[in-house]
């Protein structure tokens, strides 16, 4: 796959199949792995999720990540390039990730929230734009239920 234009348009056909096809822990991520997103074990992609369209290879989701439904995830702006997930973490339905991002390990997104800064491990954030609300007692991982998450939540003091 030399031709660049063959190239740009075989990505967006794997882009659009990852978006539409079953297989959270399956096929969606073999999907992006082909179109250059790099990948841990145990990943989790929600239906209708867009992984960073043009440079897929910018994007990082190491082992356990959890990507919510319709998320969107935008690796490069300008001099900003990159997004990292690290370990076990969990971004929820409808958040958006900016370019320049870490989202630390076990660190939680809150749905629907805008990512402009680098998340901290076992933070939890929300809004737009994303601000620190608690820390993470325990990630969120598959085999912890939200009862066993909440009750090792604990929220952050607000600046006075």
């Amino acid at each position: 796959m030399k031709d660049p234009v063959f190239k740009g348009a075989w990505n967006r056909v794997l882009q659009l199949l990852a978006r539409i096809g079953p297989g959270a822990t399956t096929w969606r991520v073999k999907l992006h792995r082909w179109r250059g997103v790099k990948i841990g074990k145990n990943v989790w992609i929600g239906y209708d999720t867009i992984i960073e369209t043009s440079y897929p290879h910018l994007v990082t989701i190491l082992d356990g990540a959890a990507i919510g439904m319709r998320s969107t995830i935008i690796a490069h702006f300008r001099e900003e390039e990159g997004v990292t997930i690290q370990e076990n973490a969990f971004i929820g339905p409808g958040a958006i990730i900016l370019p320049g991002i870490v989202i630390g390990q076990g660190a939680v997104v809150t749905a629907g929230s805008v990512v402009t800064q680098s998340v901290p491990r076992m933070t939890v954030v929300q809004g737009n734009p994303a601000k620190a609300i608690a820390t993470v007692g325990i990630p969120l991982e598959m085999n912890v239920s939200v009862r066993q998450f909440s009750k090792r939540l604990r929220p952050l003091t607000p600046a006075r």
